[in-house]
């Protein structure tokens, strides 16, 4: 038998079980009540290059999820993917605003720009644009202007701070090869290296490519020793084919500085910038502010609200590169 103060505590226990258990309630139905689905269906296209994109695609679906949009039931989602950059992007593009959704998302800026020349009218809504003032689709980060808004990748601007990064890890690297794709984020994103280069001594050797073949064709052309790291210039081609910079860089035992996390996770040596989940879901709080009718010249562009230090041990390991703790502690993703 339980004696009177064992009964007294006991009871407290129960009373505040209980108390917790309402409180839990009331948060899950808060919870159900921010998340409660549009009353009507709502219609998002999506162009996308596919390829390395698809991880986006996945958190603009969980954070449409999370904001009570349904697909099945309250949203149609319409989504092209044409797996990489063609010739028939503009058609493309041009079919889904044929289709009339209620907002047009556009990954890339080759894809917004196509999306941006299919219609004035439309509300679309970009991601994973390195800088959309200076690739001319929006004139300011205030307002856009026009049927635009988004989040930026925010790449141009953190292409000297990458390098930065390079240096600071692997402080003997001088020659530094770059890959450059034909997307003006891709030209954008050079030539902020370069300031950041000429700043710290660095050699950018340059390479243009158009295709997978020319970034082959350019690889081999390159001899043993003729550079000491390789840097990961932002570009859609580059990028869908950044296994090839991977194997270079172990056959050659040199760094290799990238741009995303994922990009680590497959063999790079370290990477800084977003991460493309996150910026999908970022990407599907916006348009959920179009979609209950904020006008997205209203909307300013957005940068990525969390920017992600990662490094591979293992391939630090495999190159003979020793990562300062300095950058150890500074990392959120170590993969080992």
């Amino acid at each position: 038998m339980l004696d009177a103060n064992q009964g007294v505590h006991m009871r407290k226990r129960f009373r505040s079980l209980t108390a917790l258990s309402v409180i839990g309630l009331v948060v899950a139905l808060v919870s159900v009540l921010n998340a409660a689905p549009p009353a009507r269906t709502v219609r998002v296209a999506v162009l996308t290059p596919g390829l390395t994109f698809g991880e986006i695609l996945v958190g603009l679906r969980e954070g449409l999820d999370h904001l009570g949009y349904r697909e099945g039931r309250n949203l149609i989602l319409l989504v092209e993917d044409t797996k990489g950059i063609g010739p028939e992007v503009k058609a493309q593009a041009q079919a889904l605003i044929a289709a009339k959704p209620d907002v047009v998302v556009t990954m890339g800026t080759s894809h917004t720009a196509a999306a941006k020349a299919a219609t004035s009218t439309i509300p679309i809504v970009f991601t994973w644009v390195g800088d959309p003032v200076k690739s001319g689709l929006v004139p300011s980060y205030a307002s856009s202007g026009n049927n635009l808004t988004g989040v930026s990748v925010y790449s141009g601007p953190l292409s000297g701070k990458r390098l930065e990064i390079l240096k600071e890890i692997a402080p003997n690297v001088r020659r530094i090869l770059c890959i450059v794709g034909k997307d003006s984020i891709a030209e954008i994103s050079f030539g902020v290296a370069q300031k950041t280069a000429d700043q710290f001594g660095l050699v950018l050797i340059r390479r243009n490519v158009g295709s997978r073949d020319d970034i082959i064709r350019e690889l081999s052309a390159m001899p043993t020793g003729a550079f000491d790291a390789i840097y990961h210039v932002p570009s859609t081609l580059v990028s869908a084919h950044l296994n090839l910079l991977i194997q270079r860089a172990r056959q050659d035992r040199v760094a290799l500085m990238a741009h995303e996390d994922d990009f680590v996770a497959a063999g790079a040596l370290a990477s800084y910038g977003a991460d493309y989940r996150r910026m999908g879901a970022q990407t599907a709080r916006v348009v959920d502010k179009v979609l209950s009718g904020v006008a997205p010249a209203e909307i300013p562009i957005q940068v990525p609200e969390k920017l992600f230090l990662a490094v591979n041990l293992a391939t630090a390991k495999a190159i003979g590169v020793k990562p300062p703790l300095t950058i150890l502690e500074r990392a959120d993703r170590i993969v080992e």
